[in-house]
């Protein structure tokens, strides 16, 4: 593994690093706040460092103007990060050197499937739906497309199945190419994609926990798998997932179906009702925001941690 790879954003000062990872799309909202409370309370009930990254690759849907938005939301409500901020939109070298490095040690090629292309074959049943979306069947693989043509970067996922035990959801298990298929590394339109930031990011950061919402429980094995190829001789974080905030129509609470944005004017109710959803009770409702985030700190040492 080459150096550029093993360089990491700061060096690691602590036993325990956690993050949250907000993509900074549009602003938080009590969903997002779930998270970040939980993440940030595992940090301090681990006496560890909270670290904030913004995942801002894709810069067509992400704005400066709304990273620092979601920065200040979470100061609102008594969240600051430990160390500095990292941007994802300025770490794309990191990015092209695992990619570099995948294509010496593991199966990568170049793939001009589009996204509505799959799901256009999803939908009309030519492929399955898999837990992330259409099953890609590799046919790029098998076909490459012309050296002129544009084309993005996918990984072939290893046969066997990959298995971890969540924090908090227990064992996790999937044969990847029965669930995702091969997964994106480096979109057509020369945007790095999700699962290769993500796993660079987390051990270039020293993170040692990853807590955040089930709905990415799902990715969690590929993202597992994609670390071991990358960075073999280092161990992958552990994961815990959360509960969600679920919409009055049963959906995942989400920016797409239009979430109200936090407020700097409800703070304390927006952190109870995260804390409540973390079955977390809270002592005093009037307390400073410091002295309930002690209390839930305190609360998730004496049940969560282990």
């Amino acid at each position: 593994m080459s150096d550029t790879l093993k360089q990491p954003v700061h060096p690691p000062p602590a036993s325990y690093i956690g993050r949250f990872a907000p993509t900074p799309s549009g602003e938080l909202h009590l969903g997002s706040l779930v998270a970040a409370l939980g993440s940030y309370l595992d940090a301090k009930a681990h006496n560890g460092l909270w670290r904030l990254r913004l995942d801002d690759l894709d810069t067509l849907r992400c704005k400066p103007a709304t990273a620092l938005g979601i920065v200040q939301q979470l100061a609102d409500h008594g969240l600051a990060p430990d160390g500095e901020i990292i941007w994802q939109s300025a770490r794309e070298w990191p990015y092209q050197a695992a990619l570099d490095s995948l294509k010496t040690t593991s199966v990568v090629y170049r793939c001009q499937c589009s996204r509505n292309a799959l799901r256009a074959a999803c939908d009309a049943g030519i492929l399955p739906e898999g837990l992330a979306g259409p099953i890609y069947p590799g046919t790029c693989r098998a076909h490459p497309p012309a050296p002129t043509q544009t084309a993005g970067w996918r990984w072939q996922v290893p046969s066997e199945a990959i298995t971890l035990n969540d924090r908090f959801l227990g064992r996790l298990s999937q044969i990847l190419p029965h669930t995702l298929g091969d997964p994106l590394l480096l979109r057509s339109d020369g945007v790095f994609a999700y699962h290769l930031a993500e796993v660079v990011d987390n051990q270039a950061m020293g993170v040692t926990d990853v807590v955040r919402g089930a709905d990415l429980a799902p990715l969690t094995p590929v993202q597992v798998a994609l670390h071991h190829a990358l960075f073999p001789n280092a161990r992958a974080p552990r994961y815990g997932h959360l509960p969600l905030v679920l919409a009055p129509d049963g959906r995942k609470l989400s920016k797409t179906n239009h979430a109200a944005p936090l407020t700097a004017r409800t703070a304390h109710q927006n952190l109870i009702a995260a804390a409540s959803v973390l079955d977390l009770k809270t002592p005093e409702a009037n307390a400073p925001i410091e002295t309930l985030l002690k209390a839930w700190a305190t609360q998730w040492a004496a049940t969560r941690l282990g």
